[in-house]
């Protein structure tokens, strides 16, 4: 049987797609890496990766054992780092989230994480659509919406406002909505939360409005609908915290800001399947106090 190191650089190679990357990571020599694979793939009888000249994939067997794997590992740091005195985390933690989210509010604030944790590995997976926790291995996965998910744990961790905004240039040239029924006459940008959407609805008092909205321009990308807007292309429907520093810039403008938007629950998602790792549950401590703070 194979030492627990092997194992763990069978992983990190499989993830990385890279021998000389994982080899780095660990401090090992490339070639030590690659014997030590080779020898785990003789040991086992299967052929766990594919090598080319360009990129190192696993290999379906090596897919399959990678699921496995991972989930004891996590479990083997979690032990780890539950008995030692420094509180000191370390292991690799692989968190998934829309990339605007990250890039406009969670990478930010995370130096302060980082820097309390300097052993623990982060590994950020970003993309607007939703990724396939289990296979990605995803320890957390931070989510803006509603959860269709059955097969996991949730945690709600803040709520984000939705608004609509457009840039000043458009404004000027094609003129300012004052009551939600004045939008259908504008150009619309849709982004990914409003890729199945068809009306906006907006509230004030006692008032309910709900308006047909026919996008212009879509795009499956937050910063794409942020960048369109910014570039004077209409008005798009996304949330205060993705937009804030556009309007500190000025580059765009908060419409009908006395009407209210549903706002969009943020959770932290745990799959199935995989135990809630110490390592991930204090980085949602941390991200949960960071968006309370900054509510």
């Amino acid at each position: 049987m194979k030492d627990i190191l092997t194992f763990r650089l069978y992983t990190r190679v499989a993830r990385l797609g890279s021998f000389s990357a994982a080899a780095r990571e660990s401090g090992l020599a490339q070639s030590q890496v690659s014997r030590m694979v080779a020898e785990l793939e003789a040991s086992l009888g299967a052929r766990l990766l594919s090598r080319t000249t360009r990129a190192v994939v696993p290999t379906e067997a090596g897919l399959e054992f990678l699921a496995r794997m991972e989930p004891i590992l996590a479990a083997i740091e979690d032990a780890e780092n539950s008995v030692r005195e420094t509180g000191e985390l370390r292991g690799v933690l692989r968190v998934g989230m829309p990339s605007t989210l990250a890039i406009r509010v969670v990478i930010p604030r995370l130096s302060i994480f980082t820097e309390r944790h300097p052993m623990l590995q982060v590994e950020l997976l970003l993309d607007d659509k939703r990724q396939d926790m289990v296979r990605e291995a995803v320890d957390v996965g931070i989510r803006v919406g509603p959860l269709p998910d059955s097969g996991g744990t949730a945690r709600l961790i803040g709520t984000m406002h939705r608004v609509i905004v457009a840039s000043p240039t458009y404004l000027a040239r094609c003129g300012t909505p004052g009551r939600p029924e004045d939008i259908p006459g504008h150009r619309i940008v849709r982004g990914p939360a409003g890729m199945h959407v068809s009306s906006w609805h907006f509230e004030r008092d006692s008032e309910s409005i709900s308006v047909d909205v026919e996008p212009n321009l879509s795009t499956n990308d937050t910063e794409g609908a942020l960048a369109a807007a910014v570039g004077g292309l209409g008005i798009t429907s996304t949330t205060s915290w993705a937009c804030r520093r556009d309007f500190d810039s000025g580059a765009l403008t908060q419409l009908l800001p006395e009407w209210r938007m549903a706002d969009l629950p943020v959770h932290a998602y745990f799959p199935l399947g995989r135990a809630t790792r110490m390592a991930a549950r204090t980085f949602v401590d941390f991200i949960a106090a960071e968006l309370e703070g900054d509510a």
